[in-house]
């Protein structure tokens, strides 16, 4: 398609208030997205789920101290590898997917956190760093629960204590008795 086609599907997002604007084929380009053998079978329990939210929560913080900072956390399993906060949630993933990249940690039996909503431009990322499951504390958008769905990533919102939203790619998430809820579906 030529430059006034691909214009014409654009689509801009929200991203540390100035907005970031990504052709409409975005999710289209992903869904031919091929994960690594060891992040199709990537699975997390809703037991892990709230080792890991208990595990942040318990970090020391500067958002705790003073609030208005963002956090991203890597974990295998159940275990905290990597923390980072900043004051956006783009820059405090990004600090990860660097250190990850520069040590060659590949993030296919990994499971990423953030507090930010899970964005398309989130979504990307988590995918660049091949990460195949992202949980956030808040929200998901449209675009980022499309470009999830066409991709296979396994978006989880609303994870508080005891309660959770799976939005996409539920094969990964292994559900165990209790309260959570159902996603809606996008209409």
């Amino acid at each position: 398609a030529g430059a006034r086609e691909r214009l014409a599907r654009r689509i801009v997002t929200t991203g540390c208030g100035q907005g970031s604007v990504h052709a409409g084929a975005m999710a289209q380009t992903l869904a031919g997205h091929r994960w690594p053998e060891e992040a199709l079978a990537a699975r997390l329990d809703a037991a892990a789920l709230r080792d890991m939210l208990e595990a942040v929560r318990l970090q020391p913080s500067v958002h705790r101290a003073a609030g208005s900072v963002h956090c991203s956390a890597v974990f295998r399993g159940r275990d905290l590898r990597l923390f980072c906060e900043d004051g956006g949630r783009h820059n405090a993933l990004d600090t990860l997917g660097g250190w990850l990249a520069h040590h060659r940690i590949p993030g296919s039996g990994l499971v990423l956190y953030t507090t930010g909503r899970l964005t398309s431009a989130m979504g990307v990322k988590a995918i660049a760093m091949g990460i195949p499951i992202a949980v956030s504390r808040n929200g998901v958008t449209a675009h980022g629960l499309a470009l999830a769905r066409a991709a296979g990533l396994t978006l989880v919102g609303r994870a508080a204590r005891q309660r959770h939203l799976c939005y996409s790619a539920p094969q990964r998430l292994v559900q165990a008795p209790g309260p959570v809820e159902a996603a809606p579906r996008a209409g």
